[in-house]
């Protein structure tokens, strides 16, 4: 895991990345083949800070209208910050995901596709973009079906898409490690190297099985009220 700027403590970062580490170590990994992006939906500029003014630098939206409140203002004063957009994106919000975002992590539909595409040659802005499976087959969570993975890799390249890799989030309350091997898998099986999996709870085991961004909140910033990650 590297960080930029200037490395101040800050006990949570630090003991993440000690985790990271270890975990790399144990499959064969560099540390800085991980990146660790700083989950701050719900929080503060004034929350976010501490993490800033350590060095780290990257971080994870679900909102575009909550990143758009707090995050222009924060990149002004550290414009080396990549900024990650992680949950559910609506077509209609292409627009705004394009201009905001470094990284696309969520995308799982062609209407998606093709407003970002649109977008992006719109605004000469390609962020890379994940695309989600929904690795548990689960009705009530996003991402494109198992099967569809090669369809939907293929009409993201057709829209000038640059592939990122893949991503998911397993069922709660079940070991993680089955859907993080078949999400490794899916990547190998279609030439592709990023993985974004791993949160607070599993981001060790993730880590393990060839993680390459994990997305990480609760481990670095406290447990919220609800939808913790």
């Amino acid at each position: 895991m590297t960080v930029t700027g200037k490395k101040l403590e800050n006990p949570p970062l630090d003991e993440i990345g000690r985790k990271i580490e270890k975990s790399a170590k144990i499959a064969g990994r560099k540390a800085d083949e991980v990146a660790l992006v700083a989950v701050s939906k719900t929080r503060s500029s004034d929350e976010i800070r501490p993490l800033l003014e350590s060095g780290h630098r990257v971080f994870g939206e679900n909102r575009v209208q909550e990143a758009a409140e707090k995050w222009p203002a924060l990149k002004a004063e550290y414009p080396d910050v990549e900024l990650h957009m992680i949950g559910q994106l609506q077509s209609n919000k292409a627009a705004e995901a394009v201009a905001l975002f470094d990284y696309i992590h969520s995308v799982d539909r062609m209407s998606l596709v093709k407003a970002l595409g649109k977008e992006m040659d719109r605004q000469d802005r390609h962020p890379p973009c994940f695309l989600q499976v929904n690795i548990g087959e689960e009705s009530q969570k996003g991402g494109c079906d198992i099967a569809a993975v090669p369809q939907m890799l293929q009409q993201l390249r057709d829209a000038g898409i640059k592939v990122a890799g893949l991503m998911a989030v397993p069922p709660e309350g079940t070991n993680a490690m089955p859907y993080f091997a078949l999400l490794a898998k899916l990547a190998r099986d279609n030439g592709l190297d990023g993985l974004s999996m791993g949160m607070s709870g599993d981001f060790e085991k993730a880590i393990k099985l060839g993680a390459t961004h994990i997305r990480v909140g609760t481990a670095l910033f406290g447990p919220r009220e609800t939808n913790q990650t």
